[in-house]
């Protein structure tokens, strides 16, 4: 699919362009489908963009918001996506959108996988659209390079060992993350602009998995990039 580009000279640009771009998304779902689904990533930059995207004008009502992956903390914890998505989009008028945790009461994501599944088949499938972050390391959402689990994965998310972090987590699965017809890519710096530039030649999707992303047919993708 081809990857549609844009450069901005600030973080503050890139996010109110992507904000306006995923909320168009929203509003166009909901007129032609009556509802819409968006999946969130976690991590610094979201926080630039959610509170730009809890202002548009959209019949929340009828939006569902869930994530691209959560660690597996509880939703007060300062690390919790689930939290962050609550404290910069679920405000105002936003708090009237619906809210899908991947995060169970379980006490592991292998314990908790089931109860994760049977929530996200709820949802309507495809999504919208998916706002992903990229790692330093080619990373999205909780798929890291080098592990196999999550290429294997036959459901919608998969349970991710703590890693350095000492952090367990939940992420969609590459099924569910290309389970979508618009898939929006934001991310800063020099290192992550390595990383993206590195996933475009050809190669192992498992050494680069946002390589998952940028070589399928279905939706197709935006990225928005600053230094």
């Amino acid at each position: 699919m081809a990857v549609v580009k844009r450069d901005f000279p600030t973080l503050d640009g890139a996010a109110a362009a992507i904000a306006g771009a995923i909320g168009e998304t929203l509003a166009q779902a909901i007129d032609r489908r009556g509802e819409a689904v968006l999946a969130l990533s976690g991590g610094r930059t979201p926080r630039h963009v959610l509170p730009l995207l809890a202002e548009r004008r959209l019949d929340w009502s009828k939006v569902t918001v869930t994530l691209v992956d959560e660690r597996w903390v509880d939703p007060s914890h300062p690390d919790s996506n689930e939290k962050l998505v609550r404290e910069f989009l679920l405000t105002g008028a936003a708090r009237a959108a619906r809210f899908v945790p991947l995060k169970t009461p379980a006490a592991t994501p292998e314990q908790g996988i089931d109860k994760a599944e049977a929530n996200l088949d709820k949802l309507s499938w495809p999504m919208e659209a998916i706002f992903l972050g990229l790692g330093e390391d080619g990373h999205i959402a909780s798929l890291f390079p080098g592990a196999a689990a999550w290429e294997e994965a036959a459901g919608r998310c998969v349970a991710v060992p703590a890693g350095a972090s000492g952090l367990a987590r939940i992420s969609l699965s590459p099924r569910a993350l290309l389970d979508c017809r618009r898939i929006y890519l934001l991310f800063a710096g020099a290192k992550k602009a390595k990383a993206f530039a590195a996933a475009l030649n050809p190669g192992p999707i498992r050494d680069h998995p946002l390589r998952l992303v940028l070589g399928q047919e279905k939706a197709p993708i935006f990225v928005y990039a600053t230094d």
